[in-house]
């Protein structure tokens, strides 16, 4: 359940931003790479009734984590006149978010000169949640975009000893979110958290250089 009201506030922001963003870019690069689909489905929008789960939505709000509703895209469309089309549309969301992350940490140390050092912190906070989203999403397990990247990188690989795991993908979950740690196995942070602040740790310390560039 959220802590406080800034926490309800952030995890509202990804419901109506962080989100809706991901899906959207997915939604735009396929359709700039030949298939209508998302925009016959009405996905080429940043509204986030048109990305979001009610139920993926309301277990964001209770437990920090959840989901919106996956951009249709056709593999075979989508390829015009580019050989790595579904791996372009594949990484667009988490580079969506990746940028959503660099921008709201590029105005951190703004409002932090303007005296608004809680708006900064939320700024950081919500730039972390979006790099949350960017590691985790890139994870290459089923449904994840990370699975798609894989596919379409390491085919081979992928075919030879991913694949087969696609129906356990379930397990896998509940393995990375309470098994592995219960164990002393941290493997969620080690894979997905700590990347997450080093980007944001990295982020900062460029963008406080700018601005002092920029005086």
């Amino acid at each position: 359940m959220p802590t406080s009201w800034m926490d309800v506030l952030l995890r509202l922001a990804a419901i109506v931003v962080a989100l809706p963003v991901h899906e959207w870019a997915h939604a735009w690069v396929a359709d700039r790479l030949g298939d209508e689909t998302p925009r016959l489905d009405g996905r080429l929008t940043l509204d986030p009734r048109a990305h979001l789960d009610p139920w993926g939505a309301l277990f964001l709000l209770l437990t920090g984590f959840g989901w919106a509703r996956p951009v249709r895209f056709s593999p075979r469309r989508v390829r015009w006149g580019h050989p790595r089309g579904v791996l372009w549309v594949a990484l667009a969301g988490p580079l969506a978010n990746l940028a959503l992350a660099a921008l709201a940490v590029g105005l951190a140390p703004l409002l932090t000169r303007w005296g608004w050092r809680e708006g900064a912190a939320a700024l950081l906070t919500f730039a972390f949640l979006n790099a949350l989203l960017t590691f985790f999403n890139l994870l290459p397990l089923p449904p994840l975009d990370g699975a798609t990247v894989a596919r379409e990188l390491f085919p081979r690989v992928w075919a030879r000893y991913i694949a087969p795991l696609e129906p356990y993908a379930l397990l896998a979950f509940l393995a990375l979110f309470w098994l592995l740690p219960r164990l002393g196995l941290p493997v969620l942070t080690w894979l997905v958290v700590a990347p997450a602040r080093w980007t944001v740790a990295g982020l900062l310390v460029l963008a406080e250089g700018l601005w002092r560039l920029v005086g």
